[in-house]
């Protein structure tokens, strides 16, 4: 009769014999081994990749291709980015390069492009004059946000723009900085009568002194029209539709207040006029038509 003893149940017999669990060690030293050899491989290509990107002359800028600009020369344009030129077109500095476009005055706004291998792309937006800011005895071309572009001179002829008065707050508008508030009304002011070309090609002069009333002067009229600040094509077109009845009852006039719908208020103009108003008189002696 066998006997047998009692299974200590915490016991455990090794299933792996110990040939086994050594090539076992081996398999996973030598993947592990692999491994690491193929990531420094790896890291080994990249660097080299890299040198050789940032240092081929094949990826150094040798092209600037300009779009948008009218007023501006390609050439012009160009020498603001001088210094990316010859660059490696992924370390060229961009954004410098727009910082220093943008800051010429006839450059409103820029964008950039990178087209590989060697070419920077220039897309430009160039600013639009509306009018000849008057700043003491000199005139100087200004867009719709009050920025000062260039002084008005021979180079310019084809601009047939009107003459803005009243932008610099105090006497002749010598000194201090042009008013945001009197720039968009003008703006409107221009943007409005442009509307009606025939009308706009008479426009001559706007006075924007007072920012609770536009002023304007037309070609070949004296009157200076009083047009508030809403309505100006209208009001424009209805003093041009009464103008021949205004000069039968008033021979020369000084200024027509526009401002109150159908009611258009006349001063005849004074004995001796002024070469140049830049306050007109109110309704002061004003006859009603």
């Amino acid at each position: 009769m066998s006997v047998r003893g009692r299974t200590d149940r915490n016991f455990r017999r090794a299933s792996v014999k110990p040939g086994r669990r050594r090539r076992l060690r081996a398999r996973v030293s030598w993947t592990v081994v692999r491994r690491a050899l193929m990531a420094l491989l790896l890291a080994i290509g990249i660097q080299q990749a890299a040198v050789f990107v940032f240092s081929t002359p094949l990826l150094r800028v040798d092209r600037i291709a300009v779009h948008g600009n009218v007023k501006l020369s390609n050439g012009q344009i160009q020498a603001l980015m001088d210094d990316i030129r010859g660059t490696n077109i992924f370390l060229a500095d961009l954004t410098g390069a727009k910082h220093r476009l943008v800051a010429a005055p006839w450059i409103r706004d820029v964008g950039l492009r990178r087209v590989l291998p060697s070419t920077v792309e220039v897309f430009v937006s160039e600013r639009r004059p509306v009018g000849l800011c008057r700043l003491g005895d000199q005139l100087y071309l200004i867009d719709e946000t009050g920025m000062i572009i260039d002084q008005f001179g021979p180079q310019y002829a084809e601009f047939d723009l009107p003459i803005i008065d009243g932008l610099v707050p105090g006497p002749g508008g010598r000194k201090g900085t042009i008013d945001r508030r009197r720039v968009e009304l003008a703006a409107r002011v221009i943007s409005a009568i442009g509307r009606n070309r025939d009308v706009a090609a008479r426009l001559s002069q706007v006075d924007v002194t007072n920012l609770h009333d536009a002023v304007v002067l037309l070609e070949n009229d004296q009157a200076l029209l009083h047009l508030g600040t809403d309505q100006f094509l209208e009001r424009v077109q209805s003093y041009l539709e009464l103008s021949s009845a205004l000069r039968e009852r008033v021979a020369e006039i000084d200024y027509v207040d526009m401002r109150f719908d159908r009611l258009v208020y006349v001063r005849p103009a004074p004995a001796t006029r002024r070469p140049q108003r830049r306050e007109p008189a109110r309704a002061i002696g004003a006859r009603q038509f």
